[in-house]
């Protein structure tokens, strides 16, 4: 019997080279963050441990709480600080040179195809969609991990979902995994790893492949992942140009796989996740009526460049409705630059956004947009639980940034169709590819 993409990379990193039920294996990386970590550090010397695994595969990432909202927040990045020079971990990074953990490391090319990762955040399943195997892990775990370098794992089952069919406008990689969600259940995938395929996911690029690997989670799986193929090696090659190298790892055919689900998108159009679940998914045409008080665009799901220059085309020359509150969060220091460059934050400071500097801030109820009892926003973020965003008593939407953007304008959830009449750069870029192939 063959075996998955993730089963072949936990046997290799496991200390004894099987796969057994339960697998102690060596991590490549492990991470925390400014909520996270300070926990981790407070067990580890706690535990009286003096010294680290490896300096260099240890990471420390300042961005749910910052720039520190108050003094508690202040102070874990200070702890932070000063257990990285302790112990001289090499990847610390504050708000001035971070930016939203999950957007940050691909970019930074700190994890690779065929790694074993592992970060106190739920959403490390994200690297995924470099071939890699991620997973969340608690604080405690973590502590041990930056002493040892190893983790114990139960091996997973893997679910297979096969996506095929035309790319509809508008259509993006938030909108097949919110589907997805919406078809399982946010324990549809429990304790699973989903595995993403076929030629749509062949044909989306990276930035739609971290989000969607990214809201694996929300399907209540281990994580997601995805076969690493030419648009892999190009980003981890650009990323990080002294790996020569990326070994194109891929499922056997005759792996066991729990189930395969298979989807046809075609016809599918934007989808909107309804308070209070990511699963409570409908087409975003059915929404119409939806008064907004805020919208978000940003977060570790849908704060890259490709996320921004979307939504700045369906803004482009226009403003946001009178009275809403727009806010746009780039998610690293190296987007909020090229987004500058590109021209994107004039788009949005002219259209009436306010531009902030890369956070996690609302997404968590943090800081930077929390919402009052009764408010309703519309957000690309990747979850929208009862009182997700501030106020128990609020109500989240989530979307696509295009749906987000036109929703600004109109101060309702409103299609991109419907303010931009022109097709989205992404569909006419797909549009002559299709002719050069047929040509």
């Amino acid at each position: 019997m063959g075996l998955t993409l993730i089963e072949k990379i936990l046997k290799k990193k496991s200390i004894n080279k099987r796969l057994d039920n339960f697998i102690y294996a060596k991590i490549d990386f492990c991470f925390g963050n400014d909520i996270t970590a300070p926990l981790a550090a407070k067990i580890f010397e706690k535990a009286k441990f003096n010294s680290v695994y490896n300096p260099r595969k240890v990471g420390f990432f300042c961005d749910h709480f910052v720039p520190a909202r108050d003094q508690k927040a202040a102070n874990n990045v200070k702890k932070l600080k000063e257990f990285a020079k302790k112990f001289k971990i090499k990847n610390f990074y504050d708000t001035n040179t971070c930016g939203i953990e999950h957007v940050f490391l691909p970019e930074k090319g700190l994890v690779k195809t065929g790694d074993l990762v592992i970060g106190a955040d739920s959403h490390t399943c994200t690297y995924g969609a470099l071939g890699a195997a991620s997973f969340g892990i608690g604080s405690t775990d973590l502590a041990a991990a930056i002493k040892e370098g190893t983790c114990w794992f139960r091996k997973p089952e893997t679910i297979k979902f096969v996506y095929s069919g035309k790319i509809p406008q508008w259509f993006t990689g938030k909108d097949l995994i919110l589907y997805t969600i919406g078809k399982i259940g946010v324990s549809g995938a429990l304790y699973k790893v989903m595995e993403f395929g076929g030629p749509v996911i062949r044909a989306l690029g990276m930035e739609d492949r971290f989000t969607i690997c990214n809201m694996a989670i929300e399907a209540g799986a281990q994580t997601g992942i995805i076969e690493p193929d030419k648009k892999t090696v190009k980003f981890i090659k650009k990323v990080n140009p002294r790996i020569k190298k990326v070994p194109l790892i891929k499922s056997d055919k005759d792996a066991n796989y729990y189930k395969v689900m298979k989807f046809d998108i075609s016809l599918l159009k934007p989808q909107i996740a309804c308070p209070h679940l990511p699963s409570n998914v409908v087409d975003v045409d059915k929404l119409k009526k939806v008064s907004l008080d805020q919208v978000v665009i940003g977060s570790c799901t849908n704060g890259r460049l490709k996320d921004l220059g979307q939504a700045a085309e369906a803004l482009k020359g226009k403003t946001i409705k009178k009275g809403l509150r727009a806010i746009v969060i780039p998610g690293s220091h190296k987007v909020y630059g090229q987004a500058f460059k590109k021209g994107y934050l004039d788009i949005f400071h002219k259209a009436g956004f306010m531009v902030s500097p890369p956070t996690c801030g609302p997404c968590l109820g943090g800081h930077t947009g929390i919402l009052d009892k009764g408010e309703v926003a519309l957000a690309t973020t990747n979850r929208n639980f009862i009182g997700r965003m501030g106020h128990p008593e609020s109500f989240v939407y989530l979307s696509n940034p295009a749906v987000a953007a036109a929703s600004s304008i109109t101060g309702k959830i409103t299609h991109p169709a419907e303010i931009v009449k022109k097709v989205p750069m992404d569909e006419r870029r797909r549009m002559k590819g299709r002719r050069r192939l047929s040509s």
